[in-house]
């Protein structure tokens, strides 16, 4: 089955990015800038000139009106990527004086997410491994049958972000964004993310059960499972002619779809959790390389 194996695949690719990504945030972190002592001394702007924090915006802020963390300007949400390609425009790291999400803005940052450029290669890919492994032999194989399990898993993905960021965010009034920790040590950290599959805040800042994500997911799960999923039919094979293929239309389907989409979001907001960690120290080398080659 197509989503039990992308899903599976999915998991690992995460597993695998995290313990990366987190070996390298626990390197030694490289000498800071040289001594004061040989560094040239502070120009003092020439008269009439303006002075260069007048002439430029607060250095934590970019020129699209970001935070250095990636936060968007007064909009509470974020213009951050994981590993600077996946989005990740609802995680936020400084939780202080976060205004709530209205209904638009909630469907906005998730159909950003959603219909994202980097999607679209990822779905491609799930799609040929799943023509690959030949699940839900119900589709064939073929082009046409590749261009189905691409429909298939832009569908999925599409159908998964709206109803656990958007619809049910919205009808319930809980917030959909992730509320980075910092706090603690690398075990209460991933606890604390672990946790937020199943508590959330509301609209109005209080914890909840994370209704939007148990049942959106499994609302997604079977809207994906018994709408266009493939039915019972026949196929035709070189060793069978006219092979039987059982409908991939149950619930033990559905239910497994659920549970690889939860495994899988698990595991993507433990990456979010300590990806601000990982991405100062990788800031912090490349500043650090760039000064030791600089002329």
């Amino acid at each position: 089955m197509s989503i039990q194996f992308a899903a599976r695949l999915t998991a690992c690719f995460a597993l695998a990015s995290l313990f990366t990504s987190l070996s390298a945030a626990q390197q030694t972190t490289p000498p800071s800038s040289p001594d004061s002592s040989t560094q040239a001394p502070p120009q003092t702007p020439a008269q009439g000139q303006a002075s260069p924090s007048a002439q430029q915006p607060s250095g934590d802020k970019d020129k699209k009106g970001s935070d250095t963390n990636g936060q968007s300007k007064n909009s509470g949400t974020s213009n951050d990527r994981l590993f600077y390609t996946l989005p990740n425009f609802l995680s936020i790291e400084n939780t202080a004086q976060v205004p709530p999400l209205t209904t638009k803005q909630k469907y906005a940052v998730v159909a950003r997410g959603t219909f994202d450029y980097v999607q679209y290669p990822w779905w491609a890919f799930l799609a040929a491994l799943s023509q690959a492994e030949g699940s839900e032999p119900g589709f064939g194989q073929g082009w046409e049958a590749y261009g189905k399990r691409f429909g298939t898993a832009i569908a999925d993905g599409t159908i998964e972000n709206f109803m656990t960021g958007a619809v049910l965010p919205s009808l319930l009034h809980q917030d959909p964004r992730f509320f980075q920790s910092s706090e603690g040590g690398f075990g209460r950290r991933s606890f604390y993310a672990v946790s937020r599959i199943f508590v959330t805040r509301t609209d109005s800042g209080r914890s909840q059960f994370n209704y939007s994500e148990i049942v959106g997911s499994a609302i997604s799960a079977a809207i994906s499972t018994y709408s266009y999923h493939p039915r019972s039919t026949y196929i035709s094979t070189p060793s069978n002619p006219h092979m039987f293929v059982p409908s991939d239309r149950t619930l033990i389907n559905t239910a497994n779809v659920w549970g690889s989409q939860v495994g899988y979001d698990t595991i993507t907001i433990v990456v979010k959790e300590f990806w601000p960690d990982i991405h100062r120290k990788m800031s912090k080398k490349h500043k650090v390389d760039a000064v030791g080659t600089a002329p």
